[in-house]
């Protein structure tokens, strides 16, 4: 935020801005950036939450046994009640991808840290993963009746080709909502709180309602954080009972 031309000038999107975590100079393929760190200590939160915070196995657990088994229930219950027991063996590739986008946004949180899942070419990477797993687990599962998944028995005949069109188009389309759906609702939540923030420090005394606002949008975003967690968990499972459920 700064003053130009007489004006108040506040840029929101600069928090989204990948920079090199050592030096100045240009991204290449290599660089280790600010996206890098904070991916990276996503991994590490969910390892602190699952070796170190379960490694004393109490039967009267601590805070963070309690909080690791209640993930690990919640996640195994979401499997199982929407893909089906048959699911169960996917459940840790699931689990995985639950807590680092959990961890992820709420990571982003942290006053000056970085939104990994607020661009889209982390959140596509997650997308295309469930989209080839799922589908490699829907030929192998099924072999070639897999492509039943897109024919629509149950429809007049006369428009099963017409729906077997839409079913494919809307199955490759699934990776797109898939990582927009993430990345878009964690760029505009934090956009706005930053526009907020811009507020609340350029007002001086008048700034309580500003101030206000950042709570707030801060307390929803909080919110935010774990709902897209689990969409986006729930939504591989119902791909992944397609996959090993695809007869209409």
């Amino acid at each position: 935020m700064d003053d130009y031309a007489g004006g108040l000038a506040i840029h929101p999107m600069d928090q989204f801005e990948i920079k090199p975590l050592f030096g100045y100079g240009e991204v290449g393929f290599f660089t280790i950036t600010n996206s890098t760190l904070w991916m990276g200590l996503a991994v590490l939160a969910v390892i602190a939450l699952m070796v170190w915070g379960t490694r004393g196995r109490a039967v009267i657990p601590s805070r963070s046994q309690s909080m690791a088994e209640l993930a690990y229930g919640f996640v195994r219950q979401m499997v199982e009640d929407v893909a089906g027991k048959d699911a169960l063996p996917y459940f840790p590739y699931i689990f995985t991808l639950f807590l680092y986008i959990l961890c992820a946004n709420f990571l982003g949180l942290i006053p000056s840290s970085f939104t990994t899942t607020s661009h889209i070419a982390v959140t596509a990477v997650l997308a295309l993963a469930v989209f080839i797993t799922v589908t490699i687990v829907g030929f192998v599962k099924n072999g070639a009746g897999f492509l039943s998944l897109f024919w629509v028995s149950s429809a007049p005949l006369v428009l099963r080709p017409i729906l077997a069109v839409i079913e494919i188009i809307s199955y490759f389309v699934r990776p797109v909502s898939h990582s927009v759906r993430l990345a878009g609702v964690m760029l505009a939540g934090h956009a706005v709180l930053k526009v907020f923030a811009g507020f609340a420090g350029a007002m001086g005394l008048a700034s309580i309602a500003p101030i206000l606002g950042v709570v707030a949008i801060y307390g929803l975003e909080v919110l935010v954080s774990a709902i897209q967690a689990y969409v986006f968990t729930i939504l591989t499972c119902v791909y992944l009972k397609d996959a090993l459920h695809p007869a209409h």
